[in-house]
Order: C-alpha cells, then structure tokens, then sequence
C-alpha cells in the first residue's frame, strides 16, 4: 500500500468508514476541505492536507476554447463525505420529511459505494479521475471504486424522452463561454449522494457547471433538482486540483474486499 494512505486507511476503519477493495498504487491522497468545516481528526480534509495548486493561466485548446482535460483529485470533502458542506453560508438541504426518515435510517453497510458500485452524481470517491474531451463527447474517467466512467454528449442531441434509469444517468454537455455546462436526468434511485446517506427519486436532475480559473483548479457548482426528494432545487459548489503528470492506475474494489462486514452504525462522515 502507498504509504500516504496508511495512515488515513487506518483513521477511517476506525472511524467505520469502509475502503473497499485495495488501494490503486498510484492512488493520490484523498480530499482534503482547509476551506470547509472538517468534522473530525478522521475527516479526508484532517487526514490529508492538500499541497499548494500549481500556478498559471489555464490552458486552451487550438480554437481558444478553455482545456478542461488533465488528471484531477477532489480538493475538498463535500462531493465525497456531506453534500451540505457544498452549500453558501446558512443555507441548509431541503430535505422533504419522508427523505429525512429515509436519511436518518439508513446504516453504513448499506452504503452502495461502500458495497463496490458506481458513485452516481454528483457524489465522488476521493481518488483521482481524468476528463477526456472528443469533438463529439466528453469522458470522465474514474480510479476509484470500480474503475467506472460517464459519459457526456458533446453533439447537440437532446435526452431521449424517456431514458433508462441508470447510476450516471444521461448526460448531454455544452460550454457557455468559459465553463462547461452537463445536464443530466435518466437517474436509478439507488445511489446515495454522500457517506450521511443524503437521497434522491428517478425524479433528481442535475446541472453541473465546471471552470477552470487557472492551471490547477477547476471548480464546480451543481445544481440539484428532484421534487421527489427534496422541497426546491439547491446549489452545491466544490472544487478539484490538477494532478500533473500523473496518470489513472487500474483499481477493482471487490478485489479483497475485506471492510464491508466491520461496519457498523448509522450513516455518517468519518
């Protein structure tokens, strides 16, 4: 195992948090959230400060178009342990009262993302992942989990009128400007958005609008629309720090997957 993660893989058993599967040698160290509140000493944001992000303007493409492509890793924790930490100062989640009995229910073994699947959106394993951009699609390419993938419409098409329920649902993506926009609908039920357990319906929406400032940041504001679940639509922001020469290492979470059996307790942050 890589030695950066040691000691955060040992913090995060104890706090009951399940690391499926086996590290990826190349695995970067987890998130880390300076700027958020960090919970406690088991949080990502404790256990592993993020390094300065490398300075300069960020690259574009030969037609003057921003270059979002590169290798990336989650810079703080609210797409990864609690999606309220995403949200402006002294708004909360509008959780209906039925998706608060859901949330409060639910138990860490239960997790879908602990149980070796896909992370939905806008949810994120704290493992690095690339965006890969062709004329006609745009690929996010995940380490973590189960090595999984989205993939974003580039062509003008619109949704089908009536999409299969699936775990990254579908994605059509356009750029306004300097930021890139990806509209998703065509969601399963069965991801959870978050380690606490935060729900959705076949109903969620999502709106992901992403922005490179400079070379090492892209920044990300989602959207989250699902009238099934929540009372309004609500806005949460996170952000993401470029992994120069760095490249994704083949990571299978069932293989010795040995964690899930030792949780125990509610859903909650590490």
């Amino acid at each position: 195992m890589n030695k950066r993660h040691s000691g955060w893989t040992i913090a995060l058993m104890a706090a009951g948090i399940c690391l499926c599967g086996q590290f990826p040698s190349s695995a970067q160290a987890p998130a880390a959230g300076s700027a958020l509140p960090s919970g406690n000493a088991n949080s990502f944001a404790n256990l592993n400060p993020l390094p300065v992000a490398p300075s300069g303007a960020a690259p574009r493409l030969p037609d003057g178009r921003v270059d979002f492509s590169g290798v990336w890793r989650p810079a703080d924790v609210s797409l990864i342990e609690d999606i309220s930490l995403g949200l402006k100062k002294g708004e909360t989640v509008p959780l209906k009262p039925a998706s608060e009995k859901i949330m409060k229910a639910r138990l860490s073994i239960d997790d879908p993302e602990a149980n070796c699947l896909p992370t939905g959106v806008p949810r994120l394993a704290p493992y690095p992942w690339r965006i890969v951009e062709t004329a006609t699609h745009m690929f996010f390419l995940f380490e973590g989990n189960i090595h999984s993938y989205r993939q974003i419409f580039m062509d003008g098409r619109k949704h089908p009128q009536d999409p299969d329920p699936t775990w990254y649902g579908h994605s059509v993506g356009r750029r306004e400007g300097d930021t890139l926009v990806v509209d998703t609908v065509g969601f399963n039920d069965k991801f959870w958005f978050d380690f606490i357990g935060h729900p959705h319906t076949e109903q969620l929406h999502t709106i992901e609008r992403y922005s490179r400032p400079g070379l090492g940041t892209l920044t990300e504001e989602v959207m989250i629309d699902d009238p099934g679940a929540y009372t309004r639509p609500f806005t949460i922001s996170s952000s993401h720090r470029i992994l120069l020469n760095e490249e994704l290492m083949e990571y299978v979470c069932n293989e010795n997957e040995k964690d899930t059996k030792h949780l125990r307790g509610p859903a909650t942050r590490p």
